[in-house]
């Protein structure tokens, strides 16, 4: 018996100001797109938070809190393999790379800090690139394996 193929959604494009405001919307988009691209109902979560997290340290870090700068969100299926997407975020910021940073010892009492533990946890792979005016940060999630009763 064969089961019927999630069709392929069209790809998520987003240009949106780098204002707290947005991110609902723009996580909400993203949530949309991999719902329509068969993700379980935790796995979109994950990714909304992720996604989320991401703008929001765009927002802080690399824009230092101003609210009208360009944020580009694209997401695609994984070319060649139905069961991944990929989605990029791009800025044009200061172009620090989190990834090249020194580990923080995290307070639990204090907010914040727990957005790059979330992309490497709930993400398959995390990458950051930095580019010559600002970072573009690429990150993949494949569907979880069925679990099958028995």
């Amino acid at each position: 018996m064969t089961t019927p193929t999630q069709p392929t959604p069209r790809p998520l494009r987003l240009k949106i100001a780098s204002d707290p405001a947005n991110l609902a919307a723009a996580r909400h988009s993203v949530e949309s797109f991999a719902e329509q691209s068969g993700f379980d109902e935790t796995s979109v979560g994950e990714i909304g938070l992720v996604v989320n997290e991401a703008l929001a340290n765009v927002m802080r870090h690399a824009y230092g809190g101003e609210t009208d700068k360009p944020i580009q969100i694209d997401a695609d299926p994984v070319v060649g393999d139905g069961n991944a997407i990929r989605i990029a975020i791009r800025d044009w910021g200061n172009g620090v790379n989190p990834a090249a940073q020194p580990p923080k010892e995290h307070d639990p009492l204090t907010p914040g800090g727990l957005g790059l533990v979330c992309m490497r946890k709930l993400m398959d792979e995390t990458v950051y690139a930095p580019q010559s005016d600002g970072m573009l940060l690429t990150m993949t999630k494949s569907k979880a394996p069925k679990k099958r009763a028995g």
